[in-house]
């Protein structure tokens, strides 16, 4: 689904820019998350990682962080960290979102940061994230706030308001939503799939 929205491997080095620490804190959003010790996380368009450490190393030794990208050069980068600290618990995929080659049922949170703007089709990549999902799994979508001001991010035209994630994940099926804002630029939705009937 390449477009002209889609942040190019080219431009990587703005993701290590040491200032996104202070506006987008990943522990703040992990904490969001509610991610817990054990857990199977797909983070979707994971770029060099922002996310994907953290999260590897908030659901420990027996959990698991699918880190998947469209882009082969930001998993390049990702697997030049990776040698440097070398977690044992990620894993690189190089796939679309709304096709990411994963079997259905293989985690309990996808996670996308950042990425949401991006899509053309939102619908299918939110389809994919429920196939993805166990019973009761959760989907996290973080994106730029259209209502701050754009010292960072995308063109405020191109920014989606949290109502339009938690839209698509209710047409998909998802229940039990959350929305907060978090950092100083960015909004987080969750929806979770349904549990099993007993």
């Amino acid at each position: 689904m390449p477009h002209e929205r889609r942040f190019h491997a080219s431009m990587a080095g703005k993701l290590e820019n040491p200032e996104r620490l202070q506006w987008l804190p990943p522990a703040e959003v992990v904490t969001a998350l509610a991610v817990q010790p054990g857990q199977t996380i797909v983070d979707i368009g994971a770029g060099t990682g922002y996310f994907a450490l953290p999260l590897a190393k908030a659901v420990g030794s027996n959990g698991r962080v699918y880190a998947l990208d469209a882009q082969q050069e930001m998993l390049s980068l990702l697997a030049a960290k990776l040698r440097d600290s070398a977690p044992s618990n990620i894993e690189l995929v190089c796939a679309e979102a709304d096709s990411t080659g994963l079997p259905p049922a293989c985690c309990d949170y996808v996670f996308m940061a950042n990425v949401w703007h991006e899509f053309d089709d939102r619908a299918a990549v939110v389809a994919e994230a429920m196939r993805l999902l166990r019973p009761g799994g959760r989907v996290g979508i973080l994106d730029w706030r259209p209502d701050a001001e754009p010292d960072h991010g995308p063109p405020i035209d191109h920014r989606l308001s949290p109502d339009d994630a938690t839209a698509i994940l209710r047409s998909a099926g998802a229940t039990q939503f959350t929305s907060v804002h978090v950092g100083k630029y960015s909004w987080l939705v969750t929806g979770a799939t349904p549990q099993k009937s007993s």
